[in-house]
């Protein structure tokens, strides 16, 4: 059979044994070998009543299509009616995360005597921040994966205000020569020679948050929230570890440690090329600071001007 009203896959099947489908995820897909019944997709015009006579069952759906359900001896049938236009077969679906893996040939190389999976190094991720709860960012005790975490969004009050539960309180400090100044708590100072915003946490004050027994709890010593959910989606796919999922649904890097940079200015939604050099800047640094190299996932970006790494001062960065 080789009917040009059916897509290339369609015929391929139809003339392949029953042992030479069950070999193929593809070509047997849509079709029930007890009752050699092929569930078909149909594109058509006009009146499909007639169709409907010799078939097992027809969903009009909108736009011209239907599913058809009908006896394998009968598509060369349905194929000759001129309301049918074009009948494929269904395809089976995958979830991304698992295909993703596949298609960028990273399984082998995540097996036998490889294993490459991050071992020793860093993922950074600059982004919309990091549902810190998630378990793919956990190690098996329940501790984080993440290393640090700078949201850049967060607002310190000054020092003299009354507050009764202090977010900053928990930040980090860091002078130019990287000792601790308790004495203005939640500023980053890291090369730039000017206050840095947003409030540092380390991942000491990120396991005592997921220790504290309920999120609300957790979010009274670190606050930080993906508010969009993009910045935790993009860090599964490049670290996440699977625990969610029983290790079914890992990232790349599963077994790396974590930075991540929520960017973005206090009381806006929108970050600029600033906050972004800042995050790149706060992460090459922290690579070094912790000795490890550093894989850096950036989903921002923009449509001005040069598609280059954005500014000179972006690709001094990507220098350094």
């Amino acid at each position: 059979m080789n009917d040009q009203k059916l897509e290339n896959l369609l015929n391929l099947a139809l003339d392949a044994t029953d042992a030479e489908r069950e070999k193929s995820l593809n070509m047997n897909f849509g079709y029930d070998r007890q009752n050699r019944i092929w569930e078909l997709i149909v594109r058509y015009h006009g009146d499909l009543s007639g169709v409907g006579e010799r078939t097992k069952e027809i969903i009009l759906l909108s736009g011209g299509y239907a599913i058809i359900t009908a006896e394998e001896s009968e598509i060369d049938w349905i194929s000759s009616q001129p309301e049918v236009e074009y009948i494929e077969k269904p395809k089976r679906l995958f979830f991304s995360a698992a295909q993703g893996r596949s298609a960028s040939c990273i399984n082998p190389l995540q097996t036998g005597a490889f294993d490459l999976r991050g071992q020793g190094v860093l993922v950074a991720v600059i982004d919309s921040g990091v549902d810190y709860f998630h378990p793919d960012f956990r190690n098996e005790d329940g501790t984080t994966r993440i290393m640090s975490l700078w949201d850049q969004t967060i607002q310190r009050p000054k020092r003299n205000d009354a507050m009764e539960t202090d977010i900053t309180s928990k930040g980090e400090n860091i002078s130019e020569e990287g000792t601790e100044d308790t004495e203005d708590t939640g500023k980053i100072k890291e090369g730039t020679g000017e206050e840095i915003r947003g409030v540092e946490y380390t991942k000491e004050q990120i396991n005592e948050a997921l220790a504290a027994g309920s999120r609300e709890a957790g979010y009274r010593i670190v606050p930080s929230r993906d508010l969009s959910g993009h910045g935790t989606e993009v860090l599964g796919i490049a670290a996440g570890n699977g625990q969610a999922s029983g290790g079914q649904y890992r990232g790349v890097a599963s077994k790396s440690d974590i930075l991540v940079v929520k960017i973005g200015t206090a009381g806006s939604e929108f970050a600029g090329t600033v906050e972004l050099m800042l995050a790149l800047d706060y992460v090459i640094r922290k690579a070094m600071e912790l000795g490890k190299p550093v894989a850096i996932n950036l989903s921002f970006g923009n449509v001005y001007g040069s598609h280059v790494p954005y500014t000179r001062g972006i690709l001094g960065l990507n220098r350094s």
